[in-house]
């Protein structure tokens, strides 16, 4: 099935570092996201009952990104597709988080992409 959910350019303040000082400074990251599901009867009825309601996708995102700190991108990425499988009847998820600038002058982005699936 390709159908997906889009949410594209997701920017969030994180406590995202290595260090205890990086994660002080809850820096924003960028973040993406594609959830799997049928969207088949959304399609036909045009009724919200029938589908994902995006804005509490980008709540749950929001949540894990500003309330846990993180040491590492793989660790926030591998921790927002754990709580939206979790809190949604999604058969994946894909995330992309970016670190914007984590060397100053040399790197616009660092990131990392992961797609985990519903385990049957």
């Amino acid at each position: 099935m390709a159908d997906a959910i889009l949410l594209e350019g997701i920017q969030v303040p994180a406590a995202l570092g290595v260090t205890a000082a990086e994660r002080r400074m809850r820096r924003p990251v960028l973040l993406d996201l594609e959830v799997g599901t049928d969207l088949g009867a959304a399609g036909r009825s045009d009724q919200i009952r029938h589908t994902l309601h995006y804005k509490r996708i980008f709540e749950v995102v929001e949540d894990v990104a500003t309330n846990q700190e993180h040491k590492l991108v793989e660790a926030l990425a591998a921790r927002i597709v754990d709580a939206v499988l979790a809190k949604f009847h999604a058969d994946w998820v894909t995330v992309t988080v970016r670190k914007p600038s984590p060397i100053a002058g040399v790197l616009e982005h660092a990131g990392v992409r992961i797609t985990r699936r519903r385990e049957d």
